[in-house]
């Protein structure tokens, strides 16, 4: 699918920072109600991975994780324009790529890295140029894949072997498409709009003009999710959630009320974590405090498929304390839910109180150690 966008850099640096069963009712969810509250553990439903990241004069990790393969993991420092391979069973440092320049083999910003089927090609996607960089797994240049000038590509999904799936932020600032979901070829950067009907364009994000710049606040979310081999894409401006599949397939998936197009301030609704027994959401209010953050006011929401009840939920990792774990991002694949940096010196500071294989990674880390990356893999239990 295509793009055709065009956002502010301020917005740009924020956003750095599967087969359905037809039978199930539409589900309507009210983003104004007080639900009760849930409290889940997290390894009911979810298996835990914990990867110690070597800690060299080479590999020193300031960002975040890119992506997850079956035998390695991708991470960027973005502002250094590096990207660094890690050994998944190990965590042995592999490779640190820079092609950071203004070459036409090179990239300005990694915005986001994205890692193919084969664990053989990264796609760097680097927005100030519009265009993706392909490299091997050693640094050496492939290809180029162009796209629209000003367009502002935040994600890369495995659509089919011919497109990536991605998502493009309405801003007042960039009224070039009207369509946020888009195919993107992995050939050539064409794209072709995934039409989601709504009434009124309406933006997510939040803009203010100050006279020593301008401040942007932006859903962390992503406008889309999986769900057993369908894409469920989340437009702002709707009140259908929709479920689509690489077959033309394109149905109602989820219902919000009140509808976004008669609430000031906006109360946008945004899946997460779909697992055979539990959907996750979460509510994001279009109204921040400036003089305090840039950040949204949200509510984390559940849907039990087993009880049809909704509710407010906390998710708790049974390795720590009382450590809450955040379920309304997209799956980075079919085998991986999500992905999170444990600080070594936090790690270190909670070590008396962890549990299992994690206690064990704590007690031999040091402060300036890497983190820890967490991986979290969706089980059946439905």
């Amino acid at each position: 699918m295509k793009s055709r966008n065009l956002i502010l850099g301020t917005i740009l640096l924020i956003l750095m920072g599967c087969e359905g069963n037809k039978s199930d009712s539409l589900i309507t969810v009210d983003v104004t109600a007080d639900y009760p509250k849930k409290e889940l553990i997290l390894q009911d439903f979810i298996d835990v991975e914990y990867v110690l990241l070597e800690t060299t004069d080479e590999f020193i990790v300031k960002g975040k994780i890119a992506d997850v393969g079956k035998d390695i993991l991708v991470l960027t420092n973005v502002h250094q324009g590096e990207i660094l391979i890690f050994d998944r069973s190990t965590g042995k440092g592999l490779k640190k790529i820079n092609r950071r320049g203004q070459g036409p083999e090179e990239y300005i910003l990694p915005f986001n890295v994205h890692l193919n089927k084969e664990e053989d090609e990264i796609f760097v996607n680097d927005g100030p140029s519009s265009k993706i960089q392909v490299y091997d797994l050693d640094g050496n240049y492939k290809r180029t894949i162009p796209y629209k000038k000003g367009a502002l590509v935040t994600n890369l999904y495995d659509y089919d072997e011919n497109h990536f799936l991605s998502q493009n932020v309405y801003s007042p600032e960039n009224e070039s498409s009207t369509s946020t979901f888009f195919l993107l070829s992995a050939q050539d950067g064409s794209w072709t709009d995934i039409e989601v009907p709504y009434e009124k364009r309406i933006s997510p994000i939040i803009v203010k003009r100050v006279a020593d710049g301008v401040y942007a606040s932006v859903p962390g979310n992503s406008f889309v999710s999986s769900y057993q081999g369908d894409w469920i894409l989340s437009e702002p401006s709707a009140d259908t959630i929709y479920a689509h599949r690489p077959n033309g397939d394109f149905r109602p998936f989820m219902v919000r009320i009140p509808s976004v197009q008669t609430m000031t301030p906006e109360v946008f609704l945004f899946p997460g974590i779909l697992t055979d027994r539990y959907y996750f959401m979460q509510t994001v209010k279009k109204e921040c405090n400036f003089e305090k953050d840039n950040k949204m006011l949200t509510v984390d929401l559940i849907y039990d498929k087993k009880e049809k009840k909704i509710y407010h939920s906390i998710v708790y990792n049974a390795d720590f304390d009382k450590r809450e774990e955040d379920l309304s991002v997209c799956a980075l694949n079919e085998e991986i839910a999500f992905a999170v940096s444990l600080e070594a010196l936090s790690l270190i500071e909670e070590k008396g109180k962890l549990k299992g294989k994690l206690r064990d990674i704590a007690a031999h880390l040091k402060e300036e150690d890497n983190p820890v990356v967490m991986l979290a893999k969706i089980k059946n239990i439905f």
